[in-house]
């Protein structure tokens, strides 16, 4: 299993960040392990909402099918998805408030008889270096809306 975790704070108000993260349209333009989506995902995420998307990980590409696990605008999002050779991830997301920003926090989960010893390392590494970009690109995004 592997496990990456990364926060930050924000520029951006908790309500800019959850117009973001809970539209799926913007996600090709922060979430940078995704890389598009294979059905059209629905306009508005609810529980047991379910997205099909192509994922990207240490340069493979995985078909996942998500499902929203929880929404508690604008503070969580929750996702579970199930990938191609039993791959499953979950991601959390969380935005707090942090004086005229946000503090916001993405933590991943990956498992799966692929996802053990050396290569859940590797997972976790470019894990890890994906969000640090994610949070970048989110922070971008989110100024650039306001």
């Amino acid at each position: 299993m592997g496990h990456i975790e990364a926060t930050r704070d924000l520029s951006a108000a908790p309500e800019e960040l959850w117009a973001i993260i809970s539209d799926p349209q913007t996600w090709d333009k922060w979430f940078t392990v995704h890389d598009r989506w294979l059905d059209q995902p629905p306009a508005t995420l609810t529980p047991g909402a379910r997205l099909t998307a192509k994922i990207v990980m240490l340069n493979m590409a995985n078909k996942i099918e998500w499902t929203v696990k929880a929404v508690d605008a604008p503070t969580a999002l929750a996702l579970g998805g199930t990938g191609m050779a039993g791959v499953k991830a979950d991601f959390t997301f969380t935005i707090q408030p942090s004086g005229a920003g946000s503090t916001f926090t993405v933590s991943g989960d990956f498992e799966g008889a692929l996802v053990k010893g050396a290569l859940a390392k590797a997972v976790e590494k470019d894990g890890l270096r994906q969000l640090d970009k994610t949070l970048s690109q989110l922070d971008e995004l989110a100024s650039a809306a306001v």
